[in-house]
Parts: C-alpha cells; structure tokens; sequence
C-alpha cells in the first residue's frame, strides 16, 4: 500500500487527484464547524454521549453532527433514498427496466436518487430538530410565534447542507480518487479518533489505550478477512466455432461474497430501533398514568443500557443481511445471465438448477457475515461486559468506548480497500500506457 502511495504522487495526474481529495475533504471539516444558530452545546454533547441514535447519525455525517453544523445531518438522506430506490427497482417495472438499460440507465436512477433525496433531508431534517429540541439541544425550534422564520431557515440550512456535501462527494468521485460519499465519511470517521484515544488516556491511563488499540487492529484484521472473503464458483463457457474462428470455451469464476451487503443492515437495524423510543419518550410525559407507565418500561426497554435492545439489534442485524443480500442477488440474475451467455456451472443444469445452487451457497456463506455484522454491531455492549468487571473504567457515558466504533471500522476498511484498489488500476493502467509509448505503438 505505502509503494502505492509513493508511485501515485510520482505521477502528476494521480498526484492532482489525491490533493484535489484532500482539498475537498478539508473544505467539507471547515463546514462541519459552521454551526446551526440557537445551539446548546452542552446538551449537545450530553445527548452524543448517551444517544445510540445521536452516535450514529454523527458518524454518517462526518462527525458534523458534534457541532450541529449546517451539514449535521451529512449524506444519511442520500444513502436512505439509495437504498430506498434498490428496494423498489425489484417491484416496479419501470425501475427493473432501467437498471437493465446500462449506463444510461444507472444514470437516469442517480438523477431519482438525487430528487428523492431532497424530500428526505427536509424530513429527516425536521425530525432530528425535532429530537435536539426534546432533548434540550434547540430549545428555540417551534413552528409557533416568532420562532417560526428561525426554524424554517434551520430546516432549510439543514437540506441545503445535506446536498452541498452530496455535491463534494460528486466531486471527489469525478475528479478525486474513491467513493467521494463513502470518503466523506471516511475523514469525518478518522477526524474523530485523536480525541477519543485522549478521552481513553485521561479517563483510565496509558495501559487501557494501548489495549484498545489493540483491540481495534484485531478488530480491523476479522474486518478485513470477512470483508474479503468469497466463495468463487467455478463457469465454463462452452465452444462455438464460426468459420475458421472458435469462440468461448474459457473457464472462470463467480465470487460469491462473504459480508455482500456491507453495513447496510446495520442501518436498517438501529433505524427501527430507535422509532419505538422515540414514540415512548413522547407517550411518557401524558397526563394518564398507565400510558406514562407502560411508554416509560418501553423507552427503558429500548435504550442503549438495555440488554434488550442488543439482543434485539443483534437478531435484526442478522435477519437484514439476510433480507438485503437476497435482494441484491436476485436483482442480478446470474443464473440467467449465464445461460444467455452459454456459461454453466460444473454438474449443474442452467436454468432454474444453477439458480437454486447459486442461492444455495450464498444462504450459506451469507450466515458467517451475518453473525459476523451482528458481533461488530453489538460490540459496544460485549466490550463494557468484558472490561467493567475488570476495573477498566471507561470514557464517562460513552454509548462505544472503542477509539474508533467497530461499525465506524467497518466503514474506514471498506473505504480504503476499495480506494487502494482503484489507485492500483490507476497505476496499473498508466503503466500499460507507459509501455505502450515506449514500444512506439501509439
């Protein structure tokens, strides 16, 4: 990886790709520290530490979130209506059509994506003001009296920020290196860690933060074997002979992944979560005791000092991999793929056979990342089991006492795999183009 590095700012246009990523990523932190007016910060920091909800948002957001910031919300709206539009293009004709149609139809699916997108920031804009108002963070946000110009421009500074660092991550796709989304999260992520591990060494000492760091390098070793992971399925394409020319008769392979839906179900999982304790701690302050009662045992139920509720996130984290995977193979249809291109797998029929088989051991793979996202979800809750009965005190009222959240580790792997990985073809490619001017052929 660091010969990757070291070759990539050899070469002048890898070289402008990597600053321009930096540059944006730089522009998107200042912009993370433009707050949104009317901003209790102490309660703000209060609802991050105790908030399993508020831990998530502020990691999908870059870390905007720990200062409200106009673009507190970050790309969550775009990654809901992503998955939102990949749910639906199986159940509506008009969808499967243009996923069908190739470049101009995925082109035609981003722009949905984006319009659905806009919606959503204002909704979910308006619900996280809702929240941050309930838990004291914007006690000014009503849509009553003279509050009301406030709030709308608060909701409006909101959406209008969740698209602009849409934008950047457009940007950094086409002129940077990476996933310019999955980048932004990425820096925000990494942003974060200096002040945790100072959390860690001031609250417990030198010893404890060296044991998180170990932790973490454990964590992102099991990470990278998982996230690696496959099962390749041997294709042979049969022969056709046309004229004096024979066609086909190659031999190749299907990679059935181990972990294929990411961390996905993880963000299914914590947003269902959070809805039954967000309805009870409103149920909760009602003038009739029983519903105040009962909404209360709820939101005890569901919060994040529950085993209940990691119980609960562990069995839908693994239930979702399952829901999405399928999902995702089915709208890529090998099998028939396979058959219009004269490919077979080894001692299976095409057809509806290779189907079945293929469901078969992608059911059973799928099993070992779907334990695997469910341990790295409820991490947070197996580690303060471990370490609190061993005198190891931890960060005060942290919901994830690691230096980086395994579902953050998740990210930060997956990102840089798949950036190191592009940057290898970039160079790989300037390597062939090299040859090819030596060799006088161009």
């Amino acid at each position: 990886m660091l010969d990757a590095m070291r070759n990539a700012f050899r070469l002048p246009d890898l070289r402008a790709r990597l600053l321009f990523t930096l540059g944006i990523l730089v522009i998107y932190r200042l912009v993370a520290h433009i707050p949104v007016p009317g901003v209790d910060r102490e309660a703000l920091d209060l609802f991050l530490r105790n908030n399993q909800l508020g831990a998530l948002f502020d990691l999908l957001s870059g870390g905007a979130l720990a200062n409200f910031s106009v673009v507190a919300m970050g790309v969550y709206p775009y990654i809901t209506a992503s998955i939102a539009l990949q749910l639906l293009t199986p159940l509506i004709p008009q969808l499967q059509e243009l996923s069908k149609e190739g470049e101009q139809g995925r082109h035609k699916l981003n722009q949905y994506t984006y319009w659905l997108t806009v919606p959503l920031a204002f909704l979910q804009g308006l619900g996280q003001a809702a929240l941050m108002r309930q838990a004291g963070v914007l006690p000014n946000f009503s849509f009553a009296g003279p509050n009301l110009l406030a709030t709308l421009a608060t909701l409006f500074a909101l959406t209008a920020g969740t698209m602009f660092a849409i934008w950047l991550g457009d940007l950094i796709t086409e002129r940077g290196l990476g996933n310019g989304i999955s980048i932004i999260i990425l820096g925000g992520i990494v942003a974060q860690a200096p002040s945790r591990m100072a959390q860690i060494m001031g609250a417990s000492g030198v010893a404890t933060l060296v044991l998180f760091l170990v932790l973490m390098v454990v964590t992102i070793f099991a990470i990278v074997i998982i996230q690696e992971g496959q099962r390749r399925i041997p294709v042979q394409y049969g022969r056709r002979v046309r004229g004096m020319r024979v066609y086909g008769g190659q031999n190749t392979y299907i990679p059935l992944r181990v972990n294929s839906s990411g961390m996905i179900p993880i963000i299914f999982a914590q947003s269902l979560l959070i809805f039954p304790g967000i309805i009870a701690s409103y149920l909760s302050t009602v003038n009739i005791p029983t519903v105040a009662n009962v909404a209360f045992s709820i939101s005890q139920a569901f919060s994040s000092n529950s085993p209940f509720y990691w119980v609960m996130y562990f069995l839908m984290v693994v239930a979702f991999t399952y829901f999405y995977t399928d999902v995702i193979f089915r709208q890529q249809n090998l099998a028939e793929t396979l058959r219009r291109q004269g490919g077979s797998v080894p001692g299976i029929r095409p057809g509806r056979p290779t189907e079945e088989y293929l469901n078969g051991v992608l059911h059973r793979i799928t099993f070992a990342g779907a334990l695997f996202l469910g341990l790295i979800a409820i991490l947070p809750y197996i580690l303060r089991l471990v370490l609190v009965p061993f005198g190891i005190t931890l960060p005060g009222g942290q919901v994830d006492p690691m230096i980086i959240s395994g579902v953050g580790l998740l990210i930060v792997v997956g990102v840089v795999i798949d950036t190191m990985k592009q940057l290898e073809a970039q160079l790989l490619m300037r390597h062939y183009e090299g040859f090819i001017r030596r060799s006088g052929l161009r």
